[in-house]
């Protein structure tokens, strides 16, 4: 690995299966506010965003896992793309955070059965089996299933990389997330994602990426 010959921009659309909750800071919720907030842009609306680092994190985790990894940078394949810092290997895929598609941000704002701008609460409890009541009720925040948000990431090629390995090994990862679930809660039924189509394009000298 010598030269970076080319970057690829990819694009696709995460489409919200089931409500999603990718956690934000809960510090300065006031009295009677929601206890689990989801990440949000810290601007005037607050709009809930997916973190690229929740993206990458979890596709590299199911793809360690598909590859029987015991640890993070047990796979050489998964490290040629992802990076793996204890080898000195840089990361050669970069995910931006992801923010709502138009239509679902339109979508959002009309809607009159959110329990806040943009996003739903849900109440979350634990069960005492033996008496079966219900404690230590909570409220989740989630972004609400039906929505849709814009996900772009680049790939850095390297002289010595297989270009078309590359991308199926992450639309290997994309197909196990569609499997799995992205954010919290998902063995409750939280954060079923599915993905559209991936459309690729070429960033050349042309749009001044060297």
């Amino acid at each position: 690995m010598k030269q970076l010959v080319k970057k690829i921009k990819g694009k696709v659309k995460l489409e919200i299966i089931t409500g999603l909750h990718i956690g934000g800071s809960s510090d300065n919720v006031e009295i009677g506010g929601i206890d689990n907030p989801v990440i949000k842009i810290s601007s005037k609306e607050k709009q809930p965003y997916i973190p690229g680092s929740s993206l990458k994190g979890k596709i590299r985790c199911l793809l360690e896992q598909i590859f029987g990894a015991s640890k993070v940078g047990g796979n050489d394949e998964v490290n040629n793309l992802f990076g793996f810092s204890n080898e000195n290997k840089p990361s050669k895929i970069i995910f931006r955070d992801s923010y709502f598609t138009e239509e679902s941000l339109e979508l959002l704002k009309s809607s009159e059965n959110l329990d806040m701008p943009y996003t739903e609460g849900k109440w979350e409890n634990v069960i005492d089996r033996i008496k079966g009541t219900a404690e230590h009720p909570r409220q989740m925040e989630r972004i609400p299933a039906g929505v849709s948000f814009d996900v772009e990431f680049v790939i850095n090629v390297w002289d010595n990389d297989n270009e078309v390995e590359l991308k199926a090994l992450l639309q290997k990862g994309m197909n196990a997330l569609e499997n799995d679930y992205l954010g919290g809660s998902g063995s409750r039924g939280y954060g079923q994602v599915k993905f559209g189509e991936i459309k690729y394009s070429e960033i050349n000298e042309s749009t001044n990426w060297k």
